[in-house]
């Protein structure tokens, strides 16, 4: 399948603001089953300075500053992306709950002991015996381990409500848990932080996903957001994708972007401003065309506003 992706974030500030230095995580990244044809980005006013470099993880990021007099600040990166869908995996069966503990805590083999350290806690997700609790009874010894992934994964669709208005980039893991409701990011956040507080390998996606309108209506521009799962690692194989939000295992409506220990290491745009009066204005429209033929699917222009991205004092979407 082939992929046309537009994300445009635009910042309108109450004030001048007089320098700006930014991290962006908006390049989709080559990986097993996808492949980046092109990425363009473009930055309004045009930046002071800008590295292109690949970070530890592996991830495409870009930096750059702004040293100018501005009152807005636009980010569009366009992209096309191939991306096959995975070969089948069964659930039941293969490698069990037991022997990927045994394989990640003995790192015997090189993959194993890179992945082990995605066990641990990171900035946005504490390991802790509530996790731990929240998806213990799904992962006994001897059960198939991606069977229990899946279980939890499942777990997380049915017993939380996806709210957009509840939360914010920084909503605690905890509030999240108590109160049953979050969006994509929290539900990837609470399966990495049972997972690994069970002693797995888990880590964060962020990416997109097509969204296909009714039969017979016109896609509309800006339908699609910014998505988020979360991957686990199997000992003697790969990684394996989940998306809690949607309950499936991703095929080719997934497109990938960036990974790591959480959120905060691929938070698509960041920054800090020098200036601008303390408030802000965000605005992002994110566009994923199917192509056919050479030609993308045809779409109206409808923006997407993230509800919590009113006044926020940093660069983040």
């Amino acid at each position: 399948m082939k992929y046309r992706v537009r994300h445009s974030t635009r910042y309108e500030y109450a004030d001048q603001v007089n320098q700006g230095y930014n991290v962006a995580y908006l390049i989709p990244r080559d990986c097993n089953g996808q492949r980046v044809n092109f990425s363009d980005i473009r930055i309004i006013p045009a930046p002071t300075s800008r590295i292109k470099r690949v970070d530890y993880f592996g991830n495409v990021v870009c930096h750059f500053t702004l040293e100018r007099p501005h009152r807005s600040l636009e980010v569009i990166v366009d992209s096309e992306v191939d991306v096959a869908p995975p070969e089948p995996r069964l659930l039941s069966g293969g490698i069990t709950c037991k022997e990927v503990l045994f394989a990640l805590s003995s790192g015997v083999e090189q993959e194993d002991m890179f992945a082990s350290e995605f066990c641990f806690t990171s900035p946005m997700i504490a390991v802790n015996q509530v996790l731990a609790d929240f998806g213990r009874d799904l992962f006994l010894p001897d059960k198939p381990f991606l069977e229990a992934v899946s279980a939890l994964n499942t777990r997380i669709f049915q017993d939380f409500k996806y709210d957009p208005g509840f939360s914010t980039v920084a909503t605690p893991l905890d509030e999240v848990l108590k109160n049953r409701r979050g969006v994509c990011q929290d539900f990837a956040h609470l399966a990495i932080g049972v997972l690994r507080s069970l002693g797995f390998s888990a880590r964060y996606v962020s990416g997109y996903l097509e969204t296909l309108p009714p039969p017979g209506q016109v896609k509309m521009q800006g339908a699609d957001a910014s998505h988020a799962w979360f991957a686990v690692y199997i000992p003697g194989d790969d990684w394996q994708d989940f998306d809690p939000t949607n309950n499936v295992m991703p095929e080719d409506q997934h497109i990938t972007t960036a990974w790591g220990r959480d959120y905060s290491d691929v938070t698509p745009l960041k920054g800090v401003v020098f200036g601008g009066g303390g408030k802000q204005i965000l605005s992002v429209a994110v566009d994923v065309s199917r192509v056919e033929l050479g030609n993308p699917v045809g779409f109206s222009s409808v923006p997407h506003v993230p509800p919590q991205s009113q006044g926020q004092s940093q660069s983040q979407s």
